[in-house]
């Protein structure tokens, strides 16, 4: 067997090895420090608020790429599904075998790039790829010619990311060789918007005309029965786009794409995130925290840990400048972001003690803390915030 065979034979089974917890590991007996509360209560509710939104002429695919945006793929590709959802979309092929092996059974698309040694296990686990080279479509037709099957793909039109996907100009002649393997079934023709989530629409607007037009001279020549274009900006502002499917992805966890999109969708975040006081001291006047003596106390000053860092997610900008919530007040962070710690000034707050919770995103008492909030502290965008919580951050599920 060759080395990439080997690869290939072996891809299924690394999958496994890396999903699951070591099993001499007694995780059950564990209180986790640090904690993400998943709501799939919350989760169902944006799906079943969006494929209202979108109308019965639609259908609506969740998208769950990146560990469900960090939210947790599996519970929350079930969630989705029982609201309605009648696809999922991923971006790479290894998230979607990790959904076929949690026993999920709705198609999945996607898509992302791949390699052609990527083919078999596609084929072996149903996925819906898409295909915008010749060498993986041979690689795709040749495995799904050994299993017996006929594999449906998608074809992604680039018409303004200048990422991943055909040109306009390039589409016709591709289809016509993509169309010529026997065991490939095209399905589909996609794009995606780089500026709906945009005051300005007008450029949004611009690549559906062009997707539109570029689809129209496909279908003159092709048989697609499926065209679609809409992501979570899109649903919210433009429902001319919505076409025979939407892609919501950061507005199935109830977040929003930016401040610049309608906001009367009333979605509801799915994600808190917590974690624990480990300890507290007063610190006098002149004394350092964290490396790089970045603060200095002018005066007395309580200062409490948490013992989560950015080996957690909690992103190395926060230093100085974030804010956390101890029993339903604001603390500020003080010092640099370590690896596995945090410090937080509490001289304000009353009673802090070792073991009261501390809530880094979502609401304790009447105060909130937003993954915006956050991601405006950070310098970057919601979508950065709940996708970098590492494994390491325990996820609790509730509801559904």
């Amino acid at each position: 067997m060759s080395s990439e065979q080997d690869y290939v034979g072996s891809y299924a089974s690394s999958v496994v090895t890396i999903a699951q917890p070591p099993v001499d590991i007694p995780t059950m007996a564990i209180t986790p420090t640090n904690f993400a509360v998943i709501d799939l209560d919350a989760i169902a509710y944006n799906v079943a608020a969006l494929k209202a939104r979108v109308g019965p002429g639609a259908a609506l695919w969740a998208v769950v790429k990146a560990n469900a945006y960090g939210h947790g793929a599996v519970p929350v590709a079930r969630a989705a599904l029982a609201a309605g959802a009648s696809r999922l979309a991923v971006a790479r092929i290894r998230e979607g075998v990790e959904l076929r092996q949690a026993g999920i059974e709705a198609p999945i698309l996607v898509m992302g790039y791949h390699l052609p040694n990527e083919a078999e296990a596609a084929v072996a686990h149903d996925l819906i790829m898409t295909v915008n080279d010749v060498a993986f479509a041979r690689a795709l037709d040749d495995q799904a010619r050994d299993a017996g099957k006929t594999t449906p793909i998608h074809v992604k039109v680039d018409t303004g990311m200048g990422r991943f996907g055909l040109l306009p100009e390039e589409l016709l002649d591709f289809l016509e060789s993509v169309t010529r393997f026997p065991h490939l079934e095209l399905e589909g023709l996609w794009t995606h918007f780089a500026t709906a989530d945009e005051p300005d629409k007008g450029f949004a607007r611009q690549q559906f005309a062009m997707f539109r037009y570029a689809a129209f001279l496909a279908r003159d020549r092709f048989e697609i029965p499926m065209l679609h274009a809409a992501n979570s900006a899109a649903i919210l502002d433009l429902p001319e786009t919505y076409l025979d499917a939407v892609r919501p992805g950061i507005a199935i966890y109830g977040l929003y794409p930016s401040g610049e999109v309608s906001m009367d969708a009333a979605l509801r975040p799915a994600l808190t995130l917590v974690s624990h006081v480990g300890r507290v001291r007063t610190l006098p006047p002149g004394a350092s925290v964290s490396y790089g003596r970045a603060f200095i106390a002018r005066r007395h000053t309580r200062v409490a840990l948490l013992p989560i860092g950015y080996g957690d997610g909690i992103h190395r900008l926060l230093s100085n400048r974030g804010q956390v919530l101890i029993r339903g007040q604001r603390a500020p962070i003080i010092g640099r972001v370590c690896m596995d710690n945090i410090m937080v000034d509490v001289s304000a707050i009353e009673g802090v003690q070792e073991g009261d919770e501390a809530v880094l995103i979502g609401r304790q008492g009447d105060e909130v803390i937003t993954a915006e909030e956050v991601a405006a502290w950070a310098q970057t965008i919601n979508y950065e915030v709940t996708t970098a919580l590492m494994p390491r951050v325990y996820r609790d599920f509730r509801g559904r």
